[in-house]
């Protein structure tokens, strides 16, 4: 029986979509920082490599913060002096403080990260740090970054929810993410950091975002705590978004935020992009191969779906070829 309810027009998805989309690799910084146990330097760099011969262009690959706080990262110094770097691959590293960019100078770094978070009490737990404190840091490191020639990037953390406040305030987010870009940050990632979001509350903060900011200068790193990160990526690039953060195997989190485990894993996203048409310039199957090196670094097995289902079903062609023998 009729009910008298019918579904709207058509979304026609493949035309709202960019014909390109940049991925912004954060698997060596922030996937590696909130493992138990520290990646040695040279198990890094072949991590690295492997990303870079997937066709990796953009990676994270390390930060200057304190070894104190993150003794997972302690080698940034000596992995930028060893990794070698090819033509047109971009390596950033996130910079807290002055102290950690006078180590990025020595250390030759072409692009810093900075940071900020959308509600106190996570900046709190997080950098111990107010919210008007952070961003004074980051604007600091941000006008010396930028003195000696560096791009410099940003991170909104908390954005969609945050562990210790519940929903963000959308009103914050915005003034945050202006101020931010007002110092002369190039981007702007937006982190749904405890991966609470969902596809409309993505459009709303967009939406808001939009009336003040191009979608050039925003980027989404997206958390998959809940299943929900490659469908907040899917509206973000029907709103014009063509930079998404991901980590390969969906290794990381953030370690000051509870329930954080998981970022979008490379290989999900980029099979997700290839599969609508969606150029990355990225060779899917060298990225699983990347997948693979990471997981055996840090001994158990990633959360990202196509990279299991890849070596899956590598392994069970390996099986059926040595019975037919």
């Amino acid at each position: 029986m009729d009910s008298g309810t019918h579904p709207g027009p058509p979304l026609n998805l493949g035309a709202r979509l960019p014909p390109r989309v940049d991925v912004y690799e954060v698997g060596p910084r922030d996937g590696l920082q909130n493992e138990l146990r520290s990646v040695p330097l040279k198990d890094k760099l072949r991590l690295v490599t492997a990303l870079v011969a997937s066709g990796e262009r953009r990676i994270e690959v390390t930060s200057f913060v304190s070894p104190k706080w993150v003794p997972q990262l302690a080698d940034a110094d000596e992995l930028l002096a060893r990794v070698e770097r090819p033509p047109g691959v971009t390596f950033s590293a996130l910079v807290p403080n002055l102290k950690g960019l006078e180590r990025a100078k020595t250390a030759r770094l072409e692009e810093a990260a900075v940071f900020a978070s959308a509600t106190e009490t996570h900046s709190q737990k997080n950098i111990n740090k107010s919210i008007a404190e952070a961003l004074h840091v980051a604007g600091a490191v941000t006008k010396g970054a930028l003195a000696t020639g560096m791009r410099v990037r940003g991170y909104l953390s908390v954005v969609w929810g945050c562990p210790y406040e519940g929903t963000t305030s959308l009103d914050t987010v915005v003034d945050l993410a202006r101020r931010l870009l007002d110092f002369g940050i190039y981007q702007l990632s937006l982190g749904d950091t405890i991966g609470v979001g969902i596809p409309t509350q993505t459009e709303s903060i967009l939406e808001a975002l939009l009336r003040h900011i191009p979608a050039s200068k925003l980027a989404l790193h997206l958390h998959d705590t809940r299943g929900t990160a490659l469908a907040n990526a899917l509206v973000g690039m029907t709103y014009g978004v063509t930079t998404l953060d991901a980590s390969v195997g969906g290794l990381g989190g953030c370690p000051y935020a509870p329930g954080a485990a998981g970022n979008l894993a490379t290989e999900d996203l980029v099979n997700l992009l290839h599969g609508m048409g969606v150029q990355t310039g990225i060779d899917l199957s060298r990225l699983v191969e990347a997948g693979e090196v990471a997981q055996e670094l840090i001994g158990r097995k990633l959360s990202g779906k196509y990279l299991q289902a890849a070596l899956g079903e590598r392994d069970r062609l390996i099986a059926r070829k040595r019975q037919a023998h």
